[in-house]
């Protein structure tokens, strides 16, 4: 039993003696590597001379050559004459043109654009009454003429059951500035009866303003050395697509005193004015209103001398129109 023991023992300790023996034999193997020496490495050129076009490889070469020179005396530019072969530009049109060449209608009218036809209207912005004083006043507009020329006349004024009147009438010609915008030039008469009946130069601008304001400005130059300023501006704002509401703003300016017609230097006369329409259709409109008139300066004082007051309030119903 104790030599089964011993034997054992012995192989166990060689065993052990040689598993340490090798592994000391296999890390004895294992060397450093030398260190590469990076300076003796070169790195070899390649010639790209073969990669490069002959035109390419030629321009490296000389530099410091001059460029050469196109020569565009081969090319062609084109003249202003057509070939002879060309397709007739009126082919589409069966030959005809706007009023003149080889294909213009003859003895006839030639065709027309629509802003090129004649058309006319006229407009009655407001005929109104008013019962209190049984007094009435007007507004008209009538031209005819194109998009660009009109002649217009312009008529305004107010009249009584006791045959009191008076009258402005304006003969102008309209040319368009732009879209909305017009200059007009013309005549003016002025008739009354009571008082002196003047004629005017007259020289203005009418259209619509950024917002949609319509404004009315006219300068005038009347007989005596009268001159005279009317500024008319108003607005429409649709409180339905039927209902409108427009105020209405004027004023007056003037040179020189008229005392036989009672009118004043300076600011004359202002007014401001409200109407409610409704529009059966967009030509035909009644409506209600109100209007303040209130007088200035010498106008004023003439007024009062012949029983009128400075300031005025009336009521009114009216009807507007236009084709």
């Amino acid at each position: 039993m104790s030599q089964g023991l011993t034997l054992t023992a012995l192989l166990f300790l060689t065993s052990t003696a040689f598993a340490q023996d090798t592994h000391q034999h296999d890390h004895g193997a294992v060397q450093e590597e030398p260190a590469h020496d990076h300076n003796a490495m070169t790195t070899p050129t390649i010639d790209h001379s073969a990669h490069m076009p002959a035109a390419s490889a030629s321009a490296s070469a000389t530099d410091t050559e001059a460029p050469m020179a196109m020569d565009h005396s081969a090319m062609s530019m084109g003249t202003d004459t057509p070939p002879e072969d060309a397709r007739d530009p009126h082919a589409y049109s069966s030959g005809f043109t706007h009023g003149e060449g080889p294909y213009a209608f003859q003895g006839s009218n030639p065709l027309m654009l629509a802003d090129e036809h004649h058309f006319m209207s006229l407009l009655a912005d407001r005929i109104e009454y008013t019962p209190d004083t049984k007094t009435g006043n007007y507004e008209l507009q009538a031209w005819r003429g194109n998009s660009f020329n009109r002649l217009v006349l312009k008529t305004e004024g107010s009249f009584s059951e006791e045959g009191d009147y008076e009258n402005q009438t304006e003969l102008l010609w309209s040319h368009a500035l732009d879209a909305f915008w017009d200059t007009q030039v013309g005549l003016r008469v002025d008739t009354n009866k009571e008082g002196k009946s003047r004629q005017w130069l007259a020289a203005g601008i009418q259209g619509l303003a950024p917002y949609w304001f319509e404004l009315d400005t006219t300068a005038y130059v009347g007989t005596g050395g009268q001159t005279e300023l009317v500024f008319d501006s108003e607005y429409e704002l649709l409180l339905t697509q039927r209902l409108v509401l427009q105020p209405r703003f004027e004023f007056m300016l003037r040179g020189k005193d008229d005392s036989v017609n009672y009118l004043g230097s300076g600011l004359s006369e202002a007014s401001a004015s409200l109407r409610l329409r409704y529009e059966f259709s967009r030509q035909f409109a009644p409506f209600i209103g109100v209007e303040s008139e209130r007088l200035f300066g010498n106008t004023a004082k003439f007024k009062e001398l012949v029983g009128e007051q400075r300031s005025e309030t009336r009521y009114f119903a009216g009807v507007r129109f236009w084709f």
